[in-house]
């Protein structure tokens, strides 16, 4: 039977765009508002400003090499911040180049959660400490989730009694990319918190993630009789 991650209150929300979605419907507030008119790129003049769009991709408001935090206020793009939530976004966007790979199954779901979960943390991450206070925050319940995880991937695998290279299936190596990544955002996470306050429950939970991508490229190659790759140690 494939690994079945628990509800969490993030997922109510995917749960519900699902449903929206499935019945062809669109959203209440939604229902009476005019269709949107399709960029025609056949019509598309660039001597005209198109300001008609609901959202601007560009705004102009970071060429100068400063970005805006959620909640309020700016900071340069170098900034350990912008480093911080960057790299939770960077390790999102390689679980998606995850899915999208040829994954055995019980996987997608995890890594699904794991995609929502991330989105979160990367606003808590881009605001100072009660900038934003509505944002959702991750708590011991998404650490649990993840070490049920762990554990239950764990139990279809044998033990590990040597060092392991990525590689293996493309699914494999791609999370062995993203755990790598995942390391890297808790290293910028860390040095974020030597100069602002950071919860201790993002480290935990990133460490925690960081093990889960290990065990979940380990069972890629695994759920298609594939072999870890040892580690060679030269003689």
């Amino acid at each position: 039977m494939p690994f079945r991650p628990g509800r969490s209150r993030l997922d109510n929300h995917a749960m519900t765009v699902n449903a929206v979605e499935a019945s062809g419907r669109r959203p209440a507030h939604e229902e009476s508002a005019p269709p949107r008119r399709p960029l025609q790129l056949a019509g598309y003049d660039p001597r005209v400003s198109h300001t008609s769009l609901a959202m601007k991709i560009y705004t102009r408001t970071g060429d100068s090499g400063q970005t805006g935090l959620y909640g309020g206020g700016r900071v340069r793009k170098n900034d350990p911040r912008i480093a911080a939530f960057g790299s939770i976004d960077e390790l999102n966007a390689q679980l998606g180049v995850c899915r999208g790979a040829d994954l055995p199954p019980g996987l997608d779901e995890p890594l699904a959660r794991l995609q929502h979960e991330l989105f979160a943390l990367g606003a808590e991450l881009s605001s100072p400490r009660d900038a934003a206070p509505h944002s959702i925050l991750l708590d011991g319940d998404d650490i649990a989730a993840a070490e049920a995880a762990i554990d239950w991937f764990e139990e279809h695998l044998s033990p590990l009694q040597a060092f392991i290279l990525p590689g293996g299936t493309p699914a494999s190596a791609a999370l062995h990319v993203a755990r790598a990544v995942c390391r890297r955002a808790e290293r910028d996470v860390c040095a974020l918190a030597e100069i602002a306050p950071v919860r201790g429950t993002v480290l935990e939970y990133l460490n925690r993630v960081g093990d889960l991508l290990f065990v979940l490229a380990r069972y890629a190659n695994h759920a298609v009789g594939k072999s870890d790759v040892l580690w060679e140690k030269k003689s």
